[in-house]
């Protein structure tokens, strides 16, 4: 493996570590969902309301991770079970107000730590990692054959 990939590696690694630093911050310091509710109610927030077996396959999770997860956001209040609004069997779980305002909070909170990270850097930096970042997700989500919506 050549020097460029490996670096790749290490550094996704410790980006992956930054983000799970963020999920373990107290409320009091602004944040309001864990990380699984608020990766959850992003997706639920740009699909519409969704099933389990939904999101299982959004996720690539099993319904029973799900059910444990979705049961904590019911008991938060950021999620409510509806029934299928286009008829079918299966209830489906819809974003609640306060989910709205929890996520866009958490949301809010999230680029203000980007703008300390990126300060220092160009218009152009900024776009360029943007550009290349949003690039590496969809390649990535093309081999999982999990295509993530974009707004």
């Amino acid at each position: 493996m050549d020097k460029p990939l490996r670096l790749i590696e290490f550094e996704a690694m410790l980006l992956g570590r930054h983000s799970h630093l963020n999920a373990h911050r107290p409320r009091s310091a602004g944040w309001q969902l864990d990380r699984s509710a608020y990766v959850l109610l992003t997706r639920i927030r740009m699909d519409g309301p969704m099933s389990i077996s939904q999101l299982s396959d959004a996720f690539g999770l099993d319904a029973s991770t799900l059910n444990r997860q979705t049961a904590a956001m019911l008991r938060a209040g950021v999620v409510e079970r509806i029934a299928d609004p286009d008829g079918g069997i299966a209830r489906k779980f819809r974003i609640t107000e306060e989910g709205e305002r929890r996520l866009d909070n958490d949301r809010a909170f999230n680029v203000q730590g980007l703008e300390r990270v990126l300060e220092h850097w160009t218009p152009d930096e900024v776009a360029e990692f943007a550009a290349v970042l949003e690039r590496f997700n969809r390649d990535v989500e093309r081999i999982d054959g999990r295509p993530w919506p974009r707004p």
